[in-house]
């Protein structure tokens, strides 16, 4: 049996018929998971750039991808490339979208989308004048059941929200010999756990309510001063962030963000209480939605048979086989590659959403620089 083309997955899938070919900028881990979507996707992954070719040639077995360019201007210049997906540290993250905006290719950035909100504006006016598909990896919008809460929420189930909170828990970096370029702040940026994984629960709180954080009152501690074997470098960026929030529509709240807490691999939390219900939803137990009530409260599961549509759209299996952050992946890029088809799938996160992430994530540091309420700007 002759094997299966991408002309040939095209036409056994309309919904897969505009042509997705993409290069990968970055062959780290976020590189590899952005390749593998791309693949799932029905796209193809037409080469990738490292940060050196030998390690972009060590990677290319793992990324499905048909080539190793040497450069991101050859890459730019490939009439074979549609989509550039940014997947570098922090601070290369504007030079690189802005030189794929210019050279008119559709762009997928890892966030933070850049280092700085003034940084983010940019890149997100070049993607708008440029009229290309400008996107950002806010993945968790793409579990079904917060799908199913924000379907909840939209039809008033859970009445007027009045209050939310939770937080993003990780243990990454627990340790002092614990070390990444993210805690580097001309790498990284200024902000580094609210930055990395803060912006997530942020955006989910947004997506999930529609709603929008008005003013935040933040404090941040660097538990581990210094980071390193050998010769252990003084850190300048935050290991805990706890913030408390008021919305626009007045719901209060607040989440705690950490990368030192032992245990909690990826724990993602976000609870909302309304006047009819609330609903809780733990990344760590995505299969699960808790939706509680004054008399009586229960587990919704992962069903497609059950689920609203816009949720059991992104069921992908069964309920009883799990879903995970892969599947969250897999259906962005399936809902970028859409969306350079002419389509716009309903919650895919734009770089309007990165450029906005990076507005709270400024006031979150000038929150807990100064010890006051801070504004959250645009």
């Amino acid at each position: 049996m002759a094997p299966i083309t991408h002309q040939d997955v095209d036409r056994l899938n309309p919904n897969r018929s505009t042509a997705y070919r993409a290069a990968i900028v970055g062959t780290g881990f976020m590189g590899r998971v952005h390749s593998r979507a791309v693949h799932v996707a029905g796209g193809r992954v037409v080469g990738i750039v490292g940060s050196s070719v030998e390690r972009a040639t060590t990677a290319l077995p793992e990324m499905y991808s048909e080539q190793v360019f040497r450069s991101l201007d050859e890459a730019l210049e490939s009439p074979d490339v549609d989509v550039v997906h940014v997947c570098t540290p922090n601070n290369l993250h504007e030079s690189a979208v802005l030189a794929a905006i210019e050279a008119g290719k559709h762009v997928v950035c890892e966030k933070p989308l850049s280092v700085s909100a003034e940084s983010a504006a940019v890149m997100t006016a070049a993607a708008r004048r440029a009229e290309r598909v400008a996107t950002v990896p806010f993945v968790y919008r793409f579990h079904p059941m917060v799908r199913e809460a924000r379907e909840k929420v939209r039809r008033g189930e859970v009445g007027t929200v009045f209050l939310a909170h939770g937080g993003y828990l990780q243990d990454w970096l627990l340790r002092p010999t614990d070390d990444n370029w993210r805690v580097d702040p001309h790498v990284g940026g200024p902000t580094r756990a609210f930055g990395d994984i803060g912006s997530h629960w942020c955006d989910l709180l947004e997506f999930v309510t529609g709603d929008r954080i008005a003013r935040v009152s933040a404090q941040a501690s660097t538990v581990n001063e210094h980071r390193g074997d050998g010769d252990p470098r003084q850190v300048a960026t935050e290991d805990i962030v706890v913030v408390q929030f008021a919305t626009v529509a007045g719901v209060i709240g607040s989440f705690v963000i950490s990368q030192v807490s032992a245990g909690r691999k990826n724990r993602l939390l976000l609870e909302i209480s309304g006047s009819k219900s609330s609903l809780a939803f733990d990344q760590e137990n995505s299969e699960f939605l808790w939706w509680g009530g004054r008399d009586r409260s229960s587990i919704l599961v992962r069903d497609p048979e059950t689920l609203s549509p816009p949720a059991a759209c992104y069921a992908r299996v069964p309920s009883g086989h799990p879903q995970g952050y892969q599947d969250c992946f897999d259906s962005f890029v399936a809902d970028t590659r859409s969306a350079v088809g002419g389509g716009w799938p309903d919650g895919l996160p734009t770089f309007d959403d990165g450029l906005r992430a990076a507005r709270v994530a400024e006031a979150v540091v000038a929150s807990a620089r100064q010890h006051t309420w801070v504004e959250v700007g645009g």
